[in-house]
């Protein structure tokens, strides 16, 4: 089922700035759904720059020589994040192109990535403890299916999101994944937690609602996701709106 070409963010393989030491990098579409239909997702990475320029790279996509060299005038990566199990695809490719980097995985990561993981890596799975922790809040959601790590960058207010909300825009959409955008509760301007994602926090109401709160309290400026339009201003208004199901 073909999506229009526009369902990307181009230019693509290219660091775009979003604040001060933040940037994002949107990448190619991936292929993801039930055997069929399968549905075309747009894909963006994060990168936070740290004390003595190291770089955070969360969620990484696509690799290409140009985006290797602008990310290394930029600083030193020193840690790759595979944020939730649905999320690892590239870390390889980044791990060989930047050996000295450190990988940070989510929990069933492993499970989910068989043998293209197949190579040392640390488990994120608490709150804190980690070499980023004067800059980088960290915080794990977890839910039946998977544990997403959501991420919040102090100096910049800066969220960081992969699938707990996806905001399409029904422009850059085909009619059907339009209508399964819509019926799943993230179609923009008021995208959301998919809804077949909440089912699978449906034993973990309560604590995802914790999380959500803390979330608020950082108020964060803005919220960067990995599918679709990410939310440049506002982000505590977007979080309230995104998770009013929840919230009440």
């Amino acid at each position: 089922m073909r999506q229009p070409a526009a369902t990307t963010y181009a230019p693509l393989d290219t660091l775009k700035d979003v604040a001060p030491d933040v940037w994002v990098v949107d990448g190619p579409v991936i292929r993801f759904g039930m055997p069929w239909p399968k549905f075309s997702f747009p894909t963006r990475m994060t990168i936070l720059r740290l004390a003595d320029d190291d770089l955070f790279v969360h969620s990484p996509t696509r690799l290409t020589p140009d985006l290797r060299r602008a990310v290394e005038r930029e600083g030193r990566v020193r840690w790759i994040v595979g944020p939730n199990r649905l999320h690892y695809w590239w870390i390889p490719d980044w791990r060989a192109a930047f050996p000295g980097a450190e990988v940070y995985l989510a929990p069933k990561v492993r499970r989910q990535a068989g043998d293209r993981i197949d190579f040392e890596a640390r488990t994120l799975d608490g709150s804190a403890g980690y070499p980023w922790d004067k800059e980088i809040d960290t915080l794990p959601v977890a839910g039946d299916f998977m544990t997403e790590i959501v991420f919040f960058h102090r100096p910049s207010r800066t969220l960081v999101l992969t699938d707990l909300i996806e905001n399409f825009e029904a422009e850059r959409l085909g009619p059907a994944f339009r209508l399964v955008a819509r019926l799943g509760g993230v179609l923009a301007p008021h995208g959301g937690m998919p809804r077949d994602m909440r089912l699978t926090f449906r034993h973990q109401r309560e604590a995802l609602r914790t999380a959500v709160e803390r979330m608020i309290a950082w108020r964060p400026e803005r919220i960067v996701i990995a599918h679709g339009r990410w939310f440049e201003t506002d982000g505590v208004a977007a979080l309230r709106r995104a998770f009013g199901w929840l919230l009440g």
